[in-house]
């Protein structure tokens, strides 16, 4: 199964320089008189065997719509986007990654489908797909398809040190594990000290947040009590590894770690077993999953969830078609077929089970079932920028008080996230 990239995962804007955006609605009319409706898909999005299947699907029950899907790469497609949204020539569905729907929602650039967010059975929306598709109140994204880190392990090492990943249903069962697992040469788990991400998922369990609103104006949210003690548990479960201090999951690949040496899980999207594989063939079926565990066994660990939402130009020509298209592509019936054919986590949670199948699809459908994103403010893609997160965790983990880090840190977020106020 082929799995996204965690740049991907993240949903980040990047920044590479494009021509203007043109799209193939060069006709309102197809030649037999039904309606060209333009789509936009990103790279990797659907195979073209899925495409196919749901195209002809798709015009055999709509016959009166032409349906021409593009697909765009994920290099440059925030300037692409934007340009479409000004411009007289949109497309009628876009595909976008899901928490960059704020951004182009405060241009007034899209269509609000608030009153139609029943029809489409949002009340089983994946909260970490809905609540970024949201702003200002209003519903503008609808959720697509979903994925999140779980936990990849070594079941050869997990078995010799006598740990059961089925016993492991919270964060100190899974810190006693660790532990047993982190001794005669073996890394009980490789992470990064700077995975913002993961300790997100620890500060969300904890019942903060990296950032809160009030009155129109954001506040840094590392400094309260629940971020902090968020941030010491990472610095416990860090500690049972060698992992540097000073990077990032991609500084060295992870993955590649994970391959080369005895560590006994890491912390990624479930497409890293694959990765792990290719780089040692020698691990191919000693390697399994398990969702990030929780404070408590009754609920998976907090999760950032990363995936696309699918939004419509307010200028699209066909707005009642492009909700047709919607509609089908993220119903029940073609969200199983799309999730199994992709390993994606569907986007209900009631779907879930579509996916029971496929070991590492079924882990992070279970841990997506406690999905977040990140501040839904258009500013917060220059936080990432600055990320100030990574800087605050390499000092704690180097001996820095962890108090007046995150009062430092959380100061810049501040700053950064009212600074287009």
């Amino acid at each position: 199964m082929k799995y996204r990239s965690l740049a991907l995962l993240s949903a980040l804007v990047l920044s590479a320089s494009l021509a203007a955006c043109s799209s193939s609605n060069d006709s309102d009319d197809a030649g037999d008189g039904g309606t060209v409706l333009d789509v936009w898909l990103m790279r990797d999005s659907v195979s073209a065997e899925f495409q196919k299947e749901f195209e002809t699907g798709f015009e055999k029950s709509h016959p009166g719509i032409d349906l021409k899907i593009q697909i765009q790469e994920w290099e440059g497609i925030g300037e692409k986007v934007t340009a479409a949204l000004a411009s007289n020539d949109a497309p009628d569905v876009i595909e976008v990654g899901n928490t960059q729907v704020a951004q182009y929602a405060q241009s007034g650039g899209l269509t609000d489908f608030s009153d139609r967010v029943d029809e489409l059975g949002g009340s089983d929306w994946l909260e970490g797909l809905a609540e970024p598709g949201s702003y200002d109140g209003k519903q503008y994204g609808i959720p697509y398809y979903a994925a999140n880190r779980v936990v990849i392990h070594r079941t050869d090492l997990f078995e010799k040190a006598g740990v059961d990943p089925a016993d492991i249903k919270t964060r100190e069962q899974w810190i006693a594990a660790t532990r047993k697992l982190d001794r005669g040469g073996t890394q009980g788990i490789y992470l990064p000290g700077q995975n913002w991400y993961v300790l997100a998922g620890f500060v969300w369990d904890e019942g903060g947040d990296l950032a809160v609103e009030s009155g129109g104006k954001w506040k840094g949210g590392l400094d309260s009590p629940e971020a902090l003690r968020a941030m010491d548990f990472y610095r416990r479960l860090q500690a049972l590894g060698k992992g540097p201090k000073d990077s990032d999951e991609a500084r060295p690949p992870q993955a590649e770690v994970m391959a080369k040496g005895q560590v006994a899980q890491l912390i990624a999207v479930p497409g890293g077993a694959e990765v792990i594989e290719e780089q040692n063939p020698e691990l191919k079926g000693k390697l399994g999953f398990f969702p990030i565990p929780g404070k408590t066994a009754g609920e998976p660990g907090a999760v950032f969830t990363g995936g696309s939402d699918l939004v419509v130009p307010a200028v699209a020509a066909h707005q009642e078609e492009a909700f047709t298209f919607i509609r089908e592509l993220t119903g029940d019936a073609w969200q199983k077929r799309l999730a199994v054919a992709m390993s994606y986590v569907p986007n209900k949670t009631t779907l879930a089970g579509a996916v029971s199948a496929d070991p590492g699809t079924a882990a992070m459908a279970a841990g997506a079932a406690n999905g977040h994103a990140t501040p839904n403010t258009p500013q917060w893609a220059a936080v990432e920028a600055k990320n100030p997160i990574k800087e605050y965790m390499t000092a704690v983990l180097t001996g820095g008080d962890a108090e007046s880090e995150a009062a430092e840190a959380s100061r810049t977020i501040t700053d950064t996230l009212n600074s287009g106020s």
